[in-house]
């Protein structure tokens, strides 16, 4: 299964372009969608690029989503966890209480989960609470 359309929306909404470095709120040098900056990449700034880069980077998030949710998911669900997994990383989902109660079945319980997830660096910041709500309502529909 694959990021559908809503999700990868989500996705560069939240994360915007970005054509240069910059340093995101959790303090890691990032370029274009979200993408990590790593010392042997080189990076030209153009969207082309970006979108190379982001969908090399959904494919982590796309394998970890199936290896630890257990159960059906519809694709806006998988979608909303991708965009999860994308920003906060698979071993977040891989502690979350969110995992636990989707792989038990409870899938309305688990969308509320989605809003205990709006730090970095120990600030709640208001971008996040917004992603995480727009997730939780890709989610749920």
């Amino acid at each position: 299964m694959h990021i559908n359309a809503a999700g990868l929306e989500l996705i560069k909404t939240f994360e915007g372009f970005s054509p240069t470095p910059y340093i995101c709120p959790a303090g890691i040098r990032t370029i274009y969608y979200g993408h990590i900056c790593r010392a042997w990449e080189s990076y030209d700034g153009t969207r082309e690029q970006g979108e190379a880069y982001l969908r090399q980077d959904l494919t982590v998030a796309e394998d970890a989503v199936p290896r630890l949710i257990k159960v059906h998911l519809t694709e806006n669900q998988f979608s909303a966890l991708v965009s999860f997994v994308f920003n906060l990383g698979s071993g977040s989902l891989q502690r979350s209480t969110l995992r636990s109660k989707l792989n038990r079945r409870e899938y309305m319980s688990a969308s509320g989960e989605f809003e205990k997830w709006v730090y970095a660096a120990g600030k709640k910041l208001s971008g996040l609470v917004a992603r995480r709500e727009c997730e939780r309502k890709l989610f749920l529909s």
